[in-house]
Formats: structure tokens, C-alpha cells, sequence
């Protein structure tokens, strides 16, 4: 679980400290890139969160993902319509459904260590 967040911070840490420029006609792409990388990501820490993380789903959702995302904005340019903002509008609410998921899980985990904890705990009686 650990591997994929460390990935993120190495990438974004090596994003901030390059002088790398994209030229501005590719924005619309690396935009789309990004938001379909950080679904599948946050469904790869839904999915081990839930106990159903295959890496092959992983690996081919990632780049399926990008690939899609890509094709639709490459279609979109040449047809005159904006369609990426379609994608980013799905991966945008995939990502935020992905969020809310593994923040119940978390909590729920949470929660029942909460309640192992003080169900464990002896009572203490008053000597004075």
C-alpha cells in the first residue's frame, strides 16, 4: 500500500525540483494524464483497503486509463469539442467516490480499534 505513496511524493517531489516545461498545447493532455493517474491510484488503495488488489488490474487500469483518457481529448481537438472535459469530469468523480470509500473504511478501522481498546481495558475500582 505503501509503494504506490511513495511513488506520488517521489514523482511530485521530482516534478517541483526539475526545470522540465510543457508547452502549453499539451496542457489539456497532462491534465487528463494526471487526474486518470491519480484514479487509479486511489482505486488501487480502495481496492487493498478492501482486500481485492490484483496488480494486473493496477498495471492495465493504468494505462488503459491514460491511453483512453488521451485518445478522447486527441478526438476531442480534431472534432472541435472540448471532450476531455468528459474525462476529466468521470475521473474527477471517480476519484472523489474512491476518496469517500477509503475514508469509511479508514474510519470504520478506526473505529473498531477504538472499541478493542476500551473493551480490553480492566475497570478501575476506587481504593480511598
Amino acid at each position: 500500500m505503501w509503494l504506490p505513496l511513495l511513488g506520488l511524493v517521489l514523482g511530485i517531489s521530482l516534478g517541483l525540483v526539475s526545470d522540465l516545461q510543457i508547452p502549453q498545447v499539451y496542457g489539456n493532455y497532462l491534465s487528463i494524464a494526471v487526474l486518470a493517474a491519480l484514479d487509479t491510484l486511489f482505486g488501487g488503495i480502495r481496492a487493498h483497503l478492501q482486500q481485492v488488489y490484483d496488480d494486473k488490474v493496477f498495471v492495465s487500469g493504468f494505462f488503459f486509463n491514460i491511453a483512453l483518457a488521451a485518445a478522447l481529448a486527441f478526438l476531442g481537438v480534431h472534432l472541435g469539442v472540448d471532450l476531455y472535459l468528459a474525462a476529466v469530469f468521470a475521473f474527477g468523480v471517480r476519484l472523489f467516490q474512491n476518496i469517500a470509500v477509503i475514508r469509511r473504511i479508514l474510519l470504520a478501522k478506526w473505529t473498531d480499534r477504538e472499541k478493542k481498546l476500551n473493551t480490553n481495558v480492566p475497570e478501575r475500582k476506587d481504593l480511598s
